[in-house]
């Protein structure tokens, strides 16, 4: 009998640990496709424990298509949307602006993590540099841009753009729009477009 309980409790005990791991951390996550944004713009808060699932919250809420491939070093994502990865192009995710060093499925993410996931052509280089977009006063906003490591420049190349016109940024990756409307967003040629800010 107390051989039974003792399994018993064990049992339970792993339950509630794997249901406290499948709920995960409440993290925000946006999808860059290669055109356009497929999810969260503005980015997103879901539950996921990891940046894999982050991606299949995404693709519940959001309604897009997503294919995972199980090969000899893990899942990895082959398609989001109508773009599947080909060549030196594919889909890759960051967290925090860091492209981690193993596989989606296997970052932990902690509560209030930014997951970004987006299309992607890679050079000798690596991978396209990553825009984020802030506001810092009134109608006026910064941009950086994060480079694999998730070290962070001023853009200085970016454009802003907010109600069908387009600014550019200063040496300093600043630029103020004026009253607005709409969302902001910033634009860099080779580089995956921002957040969007209101």
């Amino acid at each position: 009998m107390a051989r039974r309980l003792i399994v018993l409790v064990t049992v339970i005990g792993l339950v509630l640990t794997l249901v406290a791991t499948a709920s995960g951390a409440s993290v925000t996550v946006r999808v860059e496709g290669k055109t356009q944004s497929i999810f969260g713009s503005s980015p997103v808060k879901v539950e996921a424990p990891n940046a894999l699932v982050a991606l299949d919250a995404a693709s519940i809420s959001g309604e897009f298509y997503v294919q995972v491939i199980q090969a000899s070093f893990g899942p990895y994502v082959s398609q989001v949307g109508r773009y599947p990865g080909a060549g030196a192009s594919g889909w890759v995710f960051k967290v925090n602006g860091v492209s981690p060093p193993v596989g989606a499925d296997q970052v932990i993410l902690k509560d209030g993590d930014e997951v970004l996931w987006y299309y992607a052509t890679f050079s000798d280089t690596g991978g396209p540099a990553t825009l984020a977009l802030k506001s810092t006063k009134k109608n006026c906003y910064a941009v950086s841009s994060f480079d694999d490591a998730g070290k962070a420049t001023p853009a200085a190349r970016a454009q802003v753009s907010v109600d069908g016109r387009r600014f550019k940024v200063d040496a300093a990756g600043k630029v103020c729009v004026g009253r607005h409307i709409g969302v902001v967003r910033s634009y860099a040629v080779g580089a995956t477009r921002s957040n969007a800010v209101k």
